[in-house]
């Protein structure tokens, strides 16, 4: 990503952007994001979900029945989120948004590392195989283990980080 810009309508435009590390970070420390799609009559969709930042893009998985793999096939464009500034306050914190492209992931070596790193965020509770290019959960989550689940990989196209002295700052590859 390149170095991020702040908006001065949004931030002090004298502050320092937050160094992409630190971004990336937070988007790599998270332990929820939300994820926001667009069913097919265009209103929104927002749900939470487990994820992975990895190789610089967001991955999640999903049901071939959920209402999110309904709005992707629609529409894969998406925006997902995570943060602690409405927890905190607005003087604390750092929210981000990643707005992006939903690709679905079916290369069984990309979702094997995909796997490994879910198992290495979030241990037995998010253990996933790979079956038929899909995860298929031997967790402890709940999860239904008969059916798969599809995984994507969001790229980004644009992150926007929102707290502290600087506001909003935009970031873009």
């Amino acid at each position: 990503m390149t170095t991020g810009q702040i908006d001065p309508r949004y931030g002090d435009a004298s502050a320092s952007p937050p160094p992409w590390a630190d971004i990336e970070r937070l988007l790599t420390d998270a332990q929820l994001y939300w994820i926001i799609t667009v069913r097919t009559d265009g209103r929104p969709h927002a749900v939470p979900l487990v994820g992975v930042w990895h190789d610089g893009a967001f991955a999640f998985c999903t049901g071939a029945d959920e209402q999110k793999q309904r709005n992707l096939d629609a529409n894969p464009h998406v925006a997902v989120t995570t943060g602690s500034t409405g927890a905190h306050g607005w003087s604390s914190g750092t929210d981000v948004v990643v707005e992006g492209t939903a690709v679905r992931v079916t290369d069984p070596e990309a979702l094997a590392a995909l796997a490994a790193a879910w198992y290495a965020k979030y241990g037995e509770d998010w253990h996933f195989e790979v079956r038929d290019q899909e995860f298929v959960e031997v967790g402890s989550s709940g999860a239904d283990t008969e059916g798969g689940a599809r995984v994507y990989r969001v790229a980004p196209d644009k992150v926007l980080a929102f707290g502290g002295p600087h506001g909003q700052t935009r970031y873009r590859p």
